[in-house]
């Protein structure tokens, strides 16, 4: 499982580096590069986690932008917490968030090898069952910090994904971070080029690389629990399941922050799925998340506006925002 696909699909998206990159606007990027590579690279895991939670403690008082997310999500999700409990919650995900967000240039600056020892992957015969008998698989991974490092992985035992990319406004963050994800192979599709690329890709044995929690303001969501708080959810998977003949298998890819290692934890598929009903598929969507998150909850992206669009139309993030500024 270890021989690289190089059919790649001439409908992804592929940016290309241009000297453009190398204007006075971009500087500040290159030089942010220069200092990261040579940190990942030198600094061990236990001096990269204690960094990153000094920082974590510092920016977890500053209730505005990113972290007041977090903090609206948390409090949202867990009212039965402390403000205490839930500062804790924060604060660890932050620790995770940047001892990650350090050790991350490993993944292109180290070999394949290096990648795969580094990984601590249990259920991948989850995957295999069904990609050996050349049967599509539907990858259900959340919003966790490491969300990318599982595809890469993957890629290079041979597996390579086809996923949906959002383009950054950097460009150059946005080619490196590209050239990142496919750099053992696989498929990145924008949105703006439809849902066919993507069938296409998972027809043809690509894993489908499917992120369920976001919230795209889409008429079609389904307003089901997200643990305590309501949450609106695409139930489209159901419809992908069924066009492609897949199995839905759950993936949470995470990062051990005090060891620097990537952990990936691929669980069974799906039982009766989809259900014929979508408020039910979006449900029990959103009950595979809270089960992969359980006793971890540092590794999910607390800081997305993950209850944006509300039954209400209210917005609990703008809302936040205008109460202090005023």
């Amino acid at each position: 499982m270890t021989k690289q696909r190089h059919d790649y699909d001439t409908h992804a998206y592929n940016p290309a580096f241009s000297r453009a990159y190398l204007a006075p606007k971009y500087w500040g990027t290159w030089l942010m590069l220069l200092i990261a590579m040579p940190f990942s690279l030198l600094v061990p895991a236990r001096g990269k986690h204690r960094f990153a939670q000094w920082v974590a403690r510092k920016l977890v008082k500053k209730k505005k932008g990113t972290i007041l997310n977090a903090w609206l999500n948390l409090e949202a999700c867990f009212p039965e917490k402390s403000a205490q409990a839930r500062e804790a919650i924060l604060v660890d995900t932050l620790t995770t968030a940047g001892a990650f967000l350090l050790s991350f240039p490993l993944i292109t600056l180290r070999s394949r090898q290096w990648l795969q020892n580094h990984c601590d992957v249990t259920g991948m015969e989850h995957i295999t069952r069904h990609t050996d008998n050349g049967e599509a698989v539907i990858l259900f991974v959340p919003h966790t910090w490491a969300i990318d490092a599982a595809a890469i992985l993957f890629a290079s035992q041979g597996l390579p994904v086809a996923a949906f990319s959002k383009r950054q406004k950097n460009q150059l963050l946005d080619w490196l971070m590209h050239r990142q994800r496919v750099q053992y192979g696989g498929n990145c599709y924008e949105r703006e080029a439809g849902i066919k690329p993507f069938i296409r890709a998972v027809k043809r044995g690509f894993l489908g690389y499917y992120l369920p929690d976001e919230d795209m303001r889409d008429e079609s969501s389904e307003f089901v629990p997200f643990f305590a708080a309501t949450k609106a959810t695409l139930p489209s998977l159901g419809k992908l399941s069924k066009v492609t003949r897949s199995h839905i298998v759950p993936v949470l890819s995470g990062f051990d922050a005090q060891t620097g290692r990537f952990v990936i934890e691929v669980h069974p598929a799906f039982n009766d799925f989809p259900t014929g009903d979508s408020r039910t598929d979006a449900r029990m969507m959103n009950q595979q998340i809270e089960t992969m998150l359980d006793g971890q909850l540092d590794q999910y992206m607390w800081i997305l506006q993950l209850l944006r669009t509300r039954e209400d139309g209210r917005n609990i993030y703008q809302e936040a925002k205008r109460k202090r500024a005023s």
